[in-house]
């Protein structure tokens, strides 16, 4: 309204053509593109319909008409109109999820046929009964608890079997998930196989060695002919010729290492398992690789980034999956806290706190030098400057990944036997290590970490029986940011918190696309959609049940999408 008449400001319209009765941009559900530079929504529009009422008669479907009818799918051509121009809400849902639907179908094919053909495959059959294992767990200083219980007969399961194993473990930082490994790993070797442990840091290497080491050389009999190895980049060229030497002609039994296994000249004489740690930190190609170096080994993969089951199962889709689903009991509870620079002074208090009762703290940054860029305090500067002001008198130690393998490990040891009272670090410390009297964590800038990364570093502390306390420092004021943020201060639980980490991520981010092919996922939401993608696997079962090799005409054309959509799909299909 202006000067008290009507007015209609940038008004659009639409001039129905003669012949015409069909509207593109008013009167109707009307699609908004992402649009390039230079073209219109309204140019956009046009040229889209055009294309679909030309090419839309010759579409070909994939989905045969049996399956569209058992879920009640509309057709391609159908699906592809109502995507861009539904007739309806309700048509434009139906689009959605048919074309959803095809995308979890086509992803769980391949998935379906390599978990067929590896359940077929011919592997070791080990003895997994015998004194060695029933010794290693009588003297535990604790109890199993009934989940890592469960999964060691799953394992066993495997292992007994004529066929090789290909188990995902999934469980919770903390859960235990390397003591079910190393059961695993003393089945092979009684029955005089080798085990490779590998892990993605050397102190995560050092660490697992030394435990399993101590464990082992405590008892003269049985266990304590066990010879374990450590394999790491940071050995004397010498050292680590004569560790090959050993491991190829069988004198070393279980072998804990990093990606210095997957070296060429290291040799397996009898490898009968591989354990890989941290799956997620190695690529799709190395861990191929280290399974290679033996005649079909079974192969255990861990991680501490767990995922509801449906969604594992169908995910990682060629493997099997265990749970640990519970905590060893007789841990303190772990608090988490969010604070702002501002609020440095009852940060310091706290960890001051926690230092004059004996028990040793973590101090965490993303970056090891200042970066001016970023605006952020690096490890090394800071380590500087709180030895020397807020915590003087204090012992402080620093590691990051510049270091030497040898400092390193030095720096922990000393920690590790008390020498040191507070530990600044970057994300070297994220995965494994367990020192139970470190009860506190403050992670500085923690807006420049993901949630996951966020939780494995709080997995570091919340080890022994005393309440520990994990601090965030950040003052972002980004919504994604703040969301992980809150995220981390109100869950606990791993797989809540991988559940959240999804719901912000997305899958595609979330799971890696290169190594899972969902970057092939271009509508379809596995954590939105988990009863559409479970409907799609059973599909894909049923059809691996009737049809493995798509050489029946009906499936020609899905073949062939398989084909040009997944390049190595036809080394699977070879008969």
């Amino acid at each position: 309204r202006y000067s008290g008449r009507l007015q209609m400001v940038s008004p659009e319209f639409e001039i129905l053509a003669e012949g015409r009765d069909e509207l593109l941009n008013m009167g109707r559900i009307v699609p908004i593109y992402s649009l390039p530079q230079g073209l219109s929504q309204r140019l956009l529009r046009r040229l889209i319909k055009q294309s679909l009422d030309e090419y839309l008669p010759k579409v070909l479907d994939v989905l045969v008409y049996s399956l569209c009818a058992r879920h009640n799918l509309f057709n391609l051509a159908k699906a592809l109109l109502n995507i861009h121009f539904p007739e309806s809400p309700e048509f434009q849902k139906e689009a959605f999820r048919r074309l959803s639907f095809e995308e979890f179908f086509l992803f769980q094919i391949p998935l379906v046929l390599r978990k067929l053909q590896r359940k077929e495959t011919p592997g070791i059959r080990h003895r997994v009964e015998g004194k060695l294992i029933a010794e290693f767990i009588n003297n535990l200083p604790f109890q199993l608890t009934r989940s890592q219980e469960k999964v060691i007969l799953e394992i066993k399961g495997d292992m007994s079997s004529s066929f090789v194993m290909q188990r995902l473990l999934q469980g919770d930082v903390g859960s235990g998930k390397t003591v079910v490994a190393v059961i695993a790993g003393l089945i092979a070797v009684q029955g005089g196989f080798q085990t490779a442990f590998m892990v993605p840091t050397e102190i995560l290497a050092r660490q697992h060695y030394d435990k399993i080491n101590s464990v082992f050389k405590s008892k003269p009999q049985g266990l304590g002919r066990v010879r374990v190895g450590l394999l790491s980049g940071g050995l004397q060229d010498k050292e680590k010729k004569r560790l090959c030497v050993q491991i190829a002609n069988g004198q070393i039994d279980l072998v804990i290492g990093t990606h210095s296994l997957l070296e060429e000249n290291v040799r397996f004489k009898k490898l009968g398992l591989v354990v890989i740690d941290e799956q997620h930190k190695f690529g799709v190609g190395q861990r191929a690789l280290l399974p290679s170096k033996g005649i079909k080994p079974d192969v255990l993969i861990m991680t501490a980034t767990p995922i509801p089951r449906t969604l594992a199962i169908t995910i990682y889709g060629d493997l099997d999956v265990s749970i640990i689903k519970e905590l060893p009991p007789g841990r303190g509870i772990t608090m988490t806290m969010l604070f702002t620079h501002t609020a440095k002074s009852e940060v310091y208090f706290l960890i001051k706190k926690k230092l004059k009762k004996g028990e040793q703290v973590y101090v965490v940054y993303p970056v090891i030098e200042e970066s001016f860029a970023l605006d952020i305090s690096g490890a090394k500067k800071m380590y500087e400057e709180l030895k020397n002001k807020e915590f003087k008198g204090y012992r402080l130690g620093l590691i990051h990944g510049r270091m030497t393998d040898k400092a390193q490990q030095d720096t922990m040891r000393r920690f590790k036997s008390r020498e040191l009272d507070l530990l600044v670090s970057t994300t070297v410390l994220e995965v494994g290590i367990d020192i139970p009297n470190a009860t506190c964590m403050v992670i500085e800038y923690a807006d420049r970490f993901g949630l996951s990364q966020l939780h494995q570093l709080r997995g570091r502390i919340g080890r022994g029986k005393e309440e520990s306390l994990c601090i965030l420092i950040s003052d972002t004021q980004r919504p994604e940011a703040l969301k992980r943020l809150e995220a981390m201060v109100k869950y606990t639980d791993g797989f809540r918190i991988a559940e959240e980490d999804l719901k912000i991520r997305g899958p595609g981010e979330f799971f890696g696309k290169r190594q899972h092919g969902l970057a092939e996922l271009k509508i379809a939401n596995p954590l939105t959609q988990m009863q559409l993608l479970k409907a799609a696997r059973e599909e894909a079962v049923r059809l691996m049940d009737t049809d493995r090799y798509l050489s029946g005409r009906q499936n020609i054309l899905l073949k062939e999408k398989l084909l040009q959509r997944f390049p190595g799909y036809e080394k699977l299909i070879v008969t």
